[in-house]
Order: structure tokens, then C-alpha cells, then sequence
């Protein structure tokens, strides 16, 4: 249980964080007046923010919106775009191959992070990744992130992912970068060779779709698929 002290604490350091974002810059003593505390205990408060990267300091000594908190803010209105414009097309996926469909993105470090699916329609379906970060090491989720060009335009693996599972994955791309990686994963058992090669097309297409909607031409998508930039 949280002690409220403890609780207070973060409740203020919020406050004046939603002060500093309310405006381009805000002096202490307007930030401290607005947040109805202290101006001790608000420059304390905004001085931890700031050692943290939520805020940071003009010349003036005004607060404003730091380094940390915009990228934090940059990720999540990224993983919440993306995921809307990939959804359509998971579902095409799963409507057309029977198979659960996931999202992927770079996370820190040398991992991926799955942060959308939509489930399968069999009885038996790969389920519940949603949120979890995994290595991208010797995986078609990490080369798919990483930019590697596959030849037929997606990557493809059987029980490396997990045991039983084959995962069949294509990179979404942005321009200049990676977006994201589009996957279909099943049971080994009910993904033979002609079907991989089936659903490969599949995600492959609408990984496709999803790049031109972030403004990768389609044009600039098959000179990568010939030439590897």
C-alpha cells in the first residue's frame, strides 16, 4: 500500500507537470501559485522533474517541457497511430488466414515489443502477447525491425519464436526508418509450406499498405524489394 505522504508527493510533482505543459514556459512562481503550493516545495518538486528529463530550464529560469517528456509523449501518440492504421489490416490477416495477427515495434535495447493483436479465429490460436518484449536476436520479428531486405518481401520461421509456432513477419516501413513489424503466428502443424508462402504474400501486402499511409510510395517500396535501399 502506497503511504500517503508518498502519494501526496507524486500527486503534487503531477500537478506541476500538467502546469508546465499547460504553457510554453511558466515561471516558478506562477507554476508554484497555479499548483497552490509553496514556492520551496514546488522548485524542489520541479528540480526531481528535471533531473529526470520532464522538465527543463530556460535561461530565464522559466520551466518548460523537457527532453524526456516529449519522447515519451512522441512513442505514444506513434504506437497509437500506428496501431489504428494496422488494424484494418490485421483483420484482413486473421479473416483470410484463420491466424492470430500482431504488431510489433522497436524497443529499447536490442528487443521488440508487441503492442497490438487481433486473435485468431481457430480453436487453437496464438494468444496474450500483447505488452510483452522479447529479444529481436536471430528472430524474423528483428530482422523485420531492423530493416533487412527480404527477397519475397517478408520473413518467415518455424519454433524459433516458441516451440510449435511459426511466425511469418514483414517490416512496415516509414520514410527513413522502420515503423514497425507486421506478423501472423500459428500452430507449425496447421502452417505447411504452401501456406507460409500464402500468408507471406498476405502480410506482406498489407505491411505495403500500411507504409503508404505513413507516405512510403509504393513505388519506393518495390525499388527496395529490387534493390535492398
Amino acid at each position: 500500500m502506497a503511504h500517503p505522504a508518498s502519494t501526496r508527493t507524486v500527486e503534487r510533482a503531477l500537478g506541476l507537470l500538467s502546469e508546465v505543459c499547460a504553457e510554453g514556459s511558466i515561471t516558478l512562481s506562477e507554476c508554484a501559485r497555479r499548483a497552490q503550493l509553496p514556492a520551496s516545495t514546488a522548485l524542489r518538486l520541479l528540480r526531481t522533474l528535471e533531473g529526470a528529463g520532464f522538465v527543463a530550464r530556460e535561461t530565464d529560469g522559466a520551466f518548460r517541457a523537457g527532453g524526456k517528456l516529449i519522447q515519451l509523449g512522441a512513442v505514444a501518440l506513434g504506437r497509437q497511430s500506428l496501431v489504428g492504421l494496422a488494424e484494418p489490416g490485421m483483420q484482413r490477416i486473421v479473416a483470410a488466414t484463420g491466424e492470430s495477427s500482431y504488431l510489433a515495434i522497436a524497443g529499447p535495447g536490442e528487443t521488440a515489443i508487441y503492442i497490438a493483436m487481433v486473435e485468431g479465429t481457430h480453436a487453437v490460436r496464438h494468444t496474450s502477447w500483447v505488452g510483452r518484449s522479447i529479444s529481436r536476436a536471430d528472430l524474423a520479428v528483428g530482422r523485420a525491425l531492423h530493416g533487412t531486405v527480404a527477397a519475397p518481401g517478408y520473413f518467415a520461421e518455424r519454433d524459433r519464436l516458441e516451440p510449435d509456432v511459426t511466425a511469418i513477419v514483414a517490416s512496415i516501413l516509414r520514410p527513413g526508418g522502420i515503423a514497425g513489424a507486421l506478423s501472423v503466428l500459428g500452430p507449425t502443424y496447421r502452417i505447411d509450406d504452401d501456406a507460409m508462402r500464402e500468408y507471406g504474400e498476405i502480410v506482406s501486402r498489407e505491411a505495403n499498405a500500411i507504409a503508404e499511409q505513413l507516405g512510403v510510395p509504393r513505388t519506393a517500396q518495390l525499388r527496395r524489394e529490387v534493390t535492398g535501399r
